[in-house]
């Protein structure tokens, strides 16, 4: 079973220096039909302005992902993290216990184009911590990079959820497939572009929540970017 959750269905709002998207309940956003799937809770995208951001606010007990499209976003933490997330750059951070936390975007004429993905934690009280890795483009063209796992397997972040996160750029008329083990689901996320998923066209900010299938067969109809979800 697919159901397809359609970008132009998402909460939006546009506050002039950031315009948001939410795939899920968020903020002021709010739809009990939409309230995550599995241990995924947050998909946010965010187009921030130029020299503007996030002021210092906390989190708590949550798996908390962001990847950046284009643009940059510079990240403050209460761990003393000071960093510069780029284009093909994750970053993994466990709230745990608790972390304050800013993001900004540094650059005075460029706007940052990015995701926030919120996962549930294996359980609550983790120690925060914080995690940025590049995935170079050779890695992930044409084929699923591991980008985080629970273990940290090749490479990737590690992530505390029984989750994995792929990550793939297309080009057009290209096909990557994924198997789905028995009990186990699957959400897949259009970052740019357009893909067939299993006879389903979905287009740009599209996502799709999978269950009962045993595999997914994704194909650009164009160049695309996607970031697949294998989730308990």
């Amino acid at each position: 079973m697919i159901r397809v959750r359609k970008a132009s269905e998402r909460g939006h709002f546009d506050h002039g220096w950031l315009d948001t998207s939410h795939t899920f309940s968020f903020s002021r956003y709010y739809d009990p039909e939409h309230m995550g799937f599995r241990s995924l809770r947050v998909m946010n995208e965010d187009r921030v302005q130029p020299s503007r951001g996030f002021g210092t606010h906390g989190h708590d007990n949550m798996e908390i992902v962001s990847y950046v499209l284009s643009g940059a976003l510079a990240h403050r933490d209460s761990l003393g993290t000071g960093s510069t997330l780029k284009p093909g750059e994750f970053q993994r951070m466990t709230a745990g216990t608790g972390i304050t936390h800013s993001e900004f975007n540094p650059s005075e004429d460029e706007p940052a184009h990015f995701y926030q993905i919120w996962l549930l934690p294996e359980r609550e009280g983790l120690e925060p911590s914080y995690e940025q890795k590049a995935f170079p483009e050779e890695e992930r063209l044409n084929q699923l990079r591991l980008v985080a796992s629970p273990d940290g397997e090749d490479g990737s972040l590690t992530i505390r959820q029984n989750a994995r996160l792929y990550l793939s750029t297309l080009d057009g008329g290209r096909e990557v497939s994924h198997a789905i083990a028995p009990g186990r689901h699957a959400w897949l996320q259009v970052l740019r572009g357009g893909v067939d998923l299993n006879g389903r066209a979905l287009s740009a900010g599209d996502g799709a929540a999978v269950s009962e299938e045993s595999a997914l067969a994704i194909r650009a109809e164009q160049p695309s970017e996607v970031l697949l979800f294998d989730l308990a």
